[in-house]
């Protein structure tokens, strides 16, 4: 595909719904629905100012340190869960528990025991994030090929050479694809976090421009989150297609032989 389709895919479909968008606006002002021109002006007026600094970037970095913590523990934990038998039985019914609280509810409690501080947002971050990365490694690491277990082992490839060069690349693609899903869930939890206990950031923001009925405002800082969320998928798409290079030409070898 060509550079201009691609370009053409991404931004036609916004484009259409901002049309759309114009056309439906063209009558009667609604107080809860700014339009497309009152929406771009306030966005640049509140997040090409202070809001920037003080609200934007400490939000980001919070995301992008929960995500790095996300994805560092949740693959090394499910590597290690993967790679013993015994272990996945140990802990599988305590993966569970864990996995069916809904990450909110445990906001409160970490304001308790952690307190309001950026730990307590990384903490939710991680918290909720970390499932589809962790039960993917475990899953990725436990379908291994049997017949490249026992030949590793016949040539006395064990260690960090076996994990290197054997279980990451073979489970490389399930632990993609729960990186890719942790991404959102990790944005989910930042914006919570921010909402209940904090005192800025991005969910912060949006909840006192809610409650001082400041509309264009309140949806300006929606769009800085859907921006981010495009972002992520972005890089995560880059970051796959680097870590997946090899999988996707072993794809394309088989479909052509």
């Amino acid at each position: 595909m060509s550079i201009v389709k691609r370009v053409a895919y991404f931004v036609g479909l916004p484009i259409l719904l901002v049309l759309i968008w114009w056309i439906l606006t063209l009558g009667p002002k609604n107080f809860f629905v700014p339009t497309p021109g009152e929406l771009g002006q306030t966005f640049f007026e509140v997040w090409a100012g202070p809001r920037f600094v003080t609200d934007f970037i400490p939000s980001v970095i919070r995301l992008i340190i929960g995500l790095i913590a996300t994805i560092v523990l949740g693959i090394v934990l499910g590597v290690l869960i993967g790679s013993f038998r015994w272990l996945r039985s140990l802990t599988e019914p305590l993966l569970e528990f864990f996995r069916a609280i809904p990450p909110p509810v445990l906001v409160p409690l970490f304001l308790l025991l952690i307190g309001p501080t950026d730990q307590m947002r990384i903490a939710v971050i991680v918290s909720g994030a970390i499932w589809p990365v962790l039960l993917n490694t475990v899953e990725g690491v436990r379908a291994v090929d049997e017949v490249l277990v026992n030949t590793s082992r016949t040539y006395r490839i064990d260690g960090f050479a076996r994990l290197r060069h054997l279980v990451l690349p073979a489970a490389s693609p399930q632990i993609m694809a729960g990186v890719r899903q942790s991404l959102s869930i990790g944005l989910i939890l930042m914006v919570i976090s921010e909402m209940f206990g904090g005192s800025s950031g991005l969910g912060f923001t949006i909840v006192l421009y809610q409650r001082s009925f400041a509309i264009p405002e309140m949806w300006s800082g929606i769009i800085v989150l859907g921006l981010i969320g495009i972002a992520l998928s972005m890089i995560s798409k880059a970051a796959e297609g680097m870590v997946l290079r090899w999988y996707r030409g072993l794809k394309e070898v088989q479909r052509d032989s």
